[in-house]
């Protein structure tokens, strides 16, 4: 009898465990695939250098880290190592993500101005002030890089500015100015 008491709980422990139920109020971490890269590479039409982890979607067979790079359409942001960063339209970013509404198509841009910038913009002056994650519109999907023929708008900064508010006129017009002096970087 104590031995099927002990197996019971035992077994009661593993199906806790398998299910992943925590005390997380923030739930069960997810296991999406991602993979570390090894040298630099394009991705999304951006370079990016070794040490860079790539997130994916979810994927019913992979999980966890991968030991090869996935197909790049699965791919839902990238986020460099510590210390590092790439050059977007003059400010050194940490991190792009994929928005996570399908219907909408851009990606969120992280910024890191502990870095100083040889070339202070005015976009990057204006970011700056902010200090905000910067959601970018684009037409191509594929394409991250800073290409101005292929950003649309300055969608938000952050949860502050967000073209969802089109009647506040100080959101749209913060972002007008954000979209104009990124169209103006050279």
């Amino acid at each position: 009898m104590k031995f099927l008491k002990v197996s019971l709980f035992t077994l009661l422990i593993s199906c806790f465990a398998a299910c992943n139920l925590t005390l997380n109020p923030n739930g069960p971490r997810p296991n999406n695939p991602y993979f570390i890269t090894t040298e630099t590479i394009t991705i999304k039409e951006v370079v990016i250098p070794e040490g860079t982890t790539l997130a994916y979607e979810k994927h019913l067979l992979k999980k966890g880290e991968q030991s090869s790079i996935m197909n790049e359409k699965h791919l839902t942001g990238f986020e460099l190592a510590e210390g590092k960063t790439i050059d977007w339209g003059g400010v050194p970013i940490t991190a792009i993500h994929k928005f996570f509404n399908e219907e909408m198509s851009g990606y969120t841009v992280y910024a890191d101005f502990e870095l100083a910038s040889a070339n202070e913009t005015t976009f990057y002056k204006k970011w700056k002030e902010e200090a905000c994650d910067l959601g970018i519109t684009v037409k191509n999907r594929d394409n991250w890089s800073f290409d101005t023929s292929n950003i649309l708008d300055v969608e938000s900064c952050s949860v502050l500015y967000q073209r969802y508010f089109e009647d506040d006129k100080k959101q749209q017009d913060f972002l007008d100015t954000m979209y104009t002096a990124l169209i103006d970087v050279k």
